[in-house]
């Protein structure tokens, strides 16, 4: 069961719309409404952020006192590929830093719909190649992101396997996008349980990332992506949501093509719930068990 923590966070979701929906959707005003949800993040103590640009993109090293400069994990946030920011998820990337012992590169990648498909893919692959050049070695990097940064997690994958790139040495995703089109159960059968996301809002993010790109196209979705050569990788998922079928389907693709992959799902819990750590305990949990997988690997 839930801890009383989770359940409040549940009940002031609710007292929101669900991220995209409405017949009033404005961008603007929901980029706003993210940033005011996290501005009150309270950071890990002795947390250092510097701020860089990786050909024009704002990004950002965050350390924490315990970083090993010589290990970084590239982070790549969600927000339907059309909100989010280094400052939403600082929180966020700072404990996956102190959990790992990692220092965490996190990039403002260009949003959509003024960025469409596919700049978030290239933004994520030019700071891993950027890593490299600054003498990270591939064996001392992880990869990771949440809802549709997870998805963009394995398209930067994907596209640096096919590029002819070394890879990570590890990657997760906590509640991977992973299905432009929506095609899971959970879709439907999770929609009641999930305060945050809904069908038609992601609907109204993809047709934003997406423009007139197909919806299967592998580096959009990459549930029809060949998955094969990836590094292993950690999924979590919570249970009361509607991309828990993302997260199990992607799961499945990752083995049968002959992939290391441990999907971790959480019952009854929401979407990205590892954001709200310090506050609930089983996000503390969760990012403690990607911290010791990222050190597992690295």
């Amino acid at each position: 069961m839930p801890s009383d923590a989770h359940n409040s966070v549940v009940s002031a979701l609710r007292a929101n719309a669900a991220l995209g929906s409405g017949d009033e959707f404005d961008i603007a005003v929901a980029r706003a409404g993210l940033e005011a949800m996290t501005g009150d993040t309270v950071l890990p103590e002795g947390t250092e952020c510097e701020t860089i640009s990786i050909g024009g993109i704002k990004t950002e090293w965050i350390r924490v006192p315990n970083s090993d400069a010589t290990k970084v994990v590239l982070y790549l946030h969600g927000g339907g590929y059309a909100l989010g920011s280094i400052d939403t998820h600082r929180g966020l990337g700072a404990r996956i830093a102190e959990a790992s012992g990692c220092v965490v590169l996190m990039p403002d990648y260009r949003l959509a719909p003024e960025t469409p498909f596919p700049g978030a893919v290239e933004d994520g692959t030019a700071a891993y190649l950027f890593l490299l050049e600054q003498g990270i070695k591939a064996e001392s990097i992880a990869i990771g992101g949440d809802s549709a940064g997870g998805g963009l997690t394995f398209a930067t994958l994907v596209n640096l396997r096919d590029q002819g790139h070394p890879l990570p040495a590890a990657a997760f995703t906590l509640s991977p996008w992973v299905d432009m089109e929506g095609l899971g159960d959970s879709m439907e059968s999770r929609a009641a349980a999930d305060p945050m996301i809904q069908k038609d809002g992601l609907a109204r993010f993809a047709q934003m990332y997406l423009g007139d790109a197909d919806p299967r196209s592998p580096l959009a979705a990459p549930l029809y992506a060949d998955v094969s050569g990836l590094p292993p990788t950690l999924i979590q998922v919570g249970t009361a949501e509607v991309l828990l079928d993302d997260a199990v389907r992607i799961e499945a693709r990752l083995r049968e093509s002959g992939g290391s992959v441990v999907l971790e799902q959480y019952e009854d819990l929401i979407h990205v719930f590892q954001a709200f750590a310090p506050i609930v305990p089983e996000s503390v949990e969760a990012i403690g068990k990607i911290g010791a997988f990222v050190k597992s690997h690295l």
